[in-house]
C-alpha cells in the first residue's frame, strides 16, 4: 500500500513481475499522465463487455487531489456505459517494449458540473492542447453552440506503472 508523506506517494514494486529492483516514483507516473496527448478509456457496457476508446483529457491537481478529466457527449457509448457503471480504467504510455513507462489508472468516473469547477478544467485542456481543443464551460459541461458534453473526473483508486528496461511493475493504491 502506498504511503503518503506530505505530497509524496510511495508505490510497491511487484517482484513477481519485475526485473527492476526499485519502484518508479509517483513523480514519474504523474509526469507521464500530465504529458500524455492521448489516453485510452475503458468503460463497461450494460451486458458486461468492455468498451475502449481513445480520447483527449488532462491530468489535473486540485483541492480534491490529482485526477484524470475528460468529456464525452451524452449520446456516446462511453456516456451510456457510465450511466450504468462508473468503474473505468484510463491507460496511456508508449508502444515500445524496452523504453518508456505505461500507466493504468483505475477508478470511478464522477460527473463534474458547475461553471466555477469547469472553467479551470476547460482552461487546462485548452493550454495542454495549445488551443486545438477549446471548450466553452457551462454549468452542465463543455459546450459548442447548443451542444453540451458531459465532463467526468476520475480520481485514482489504483494506479499501475509498467516500467521498461528494466521491466518493473509498481502499484499505487489510494
Amino acid at each position: 500500500m502506498p504511503v503518503r508523506i506530505g505530497m509524496a506517494i510511495n508505490g510497491k514494486l511487484d517482484t513477481n513481475f519485475s526485473e527492476a529492483t526499485e519502484p518508479v516514483s509517483w513523480r514519474q507516473v504523474s509526469d507521464v499522465l500530465a504529458a500524455a496527448e492521448l489516453y485510452w478509456l475503458t468503460t463497461v457496457r450494460k451486458d458486461g463487455r468492455p468498451h475502449i476508446t481513445p480520447l483527449i483529457g488532462a491530468w489535473v491537481d486540485s483541492q480534491e487531489g490529482q485526477a484524470f478529466v475528460f468529456c464525452t457527449g451524452p449520446e456516446e457509448q462511453k456516456a451510456q456505459n457510465l450511466a450504468a457503471s462508473t468503474a473505468v480504467a484510463v491507460t496511456t504510455g508508449v508502444n515500445t517494449w524496452n523504453d518508456g513507462l505505461d500507466v493504468v489508472v483505475e477508478g470511478n468516473a464522477q460527473r463534474v458540473t458547475g461553471l466555477g469547477t469547469l472553467t479551470p478544467l476547460a482552461d487546462a485542456i485548452r493550454e495542454k492542447y495549445r488551443g486545438e481543443w477549446d471548450f466553452t464551460p457551462h454549468d452542465d459541461g463543455f459546450g459548442h453552440d447548443v451542444y453540451i458534453a458531459h465532463v467526468f473526473r476520475v480520481a485514482p483508486t489504483k494506479v499501475i506503472a509498467f516500467a521498461k528496461s528494466p521491466h518493473g511493475q509498481t502499484t499505487f493504491r489510494f
